[in-house]
């Protein structure tokens, strides 16, 4: 079979940029970094659309925010319109660690986009951001 398999090479180069963070510092594992930026990115959100964007069973997911509470990154709240719902929010000692995971991910992109020129980057990544916008229409529509 000659013609590269898009999903294959994706996965790889997923696969390789996470063992690259994987040899950071940082004590704590990818999924557990994944899950504090998008709380970051979304304060609020609850844990089954977490769970969701993760592509994770919300029980996995479950465990995964016990620890991050436990290491005092992030919180659980009640949601005032929906008892039986918790919010995620983070603590104000999570900003020095989504620091810290800033720095390893710029490491890791700069190690992953090596040899390519400007233009070239902006385009793979422009081309990525696409094909993940095309896959999403699905779930918009």
């Amino acid at each position: 079979m000659k013609t590269t398999n898009l999903g294959f090479l994706m996965t790889d180069i997923v696969r390789l940029m996470r063992r690259e963070y994987q040899k950071s510092p940082l004590p704590m594992t990818p999924m557990q970094a994944r899950a504090l930026v998008y709380v970051a990115r979304s304060e609020g959100i609850k844990q089954v659309t977490l769970a969701e964007m993760l592509d994770i069973q919300p029980i996995t997911l479950a465990r995964l925010i016990d620890q991050l509470v436990l290491d005092n990154l992030v919180e659980r709240r009640a949601d005032p319109k929906d008892r039986r719902a918790y919010g995620l929010y983070l603590t104000e000692h999570a900003a020095p660690c989504l620091k810290d995971i800033d720095v390893i991910i710029q490491e890791v992109r700069v190690k992953a986009l090596k040899g390519l020129t400007e233009e070239q980057a902006a385009a793979a990544i422009s081309a990525l951001e696409m094909m993940r916008a095309n896959l999403l229409s699905d779930f918009s529509d």
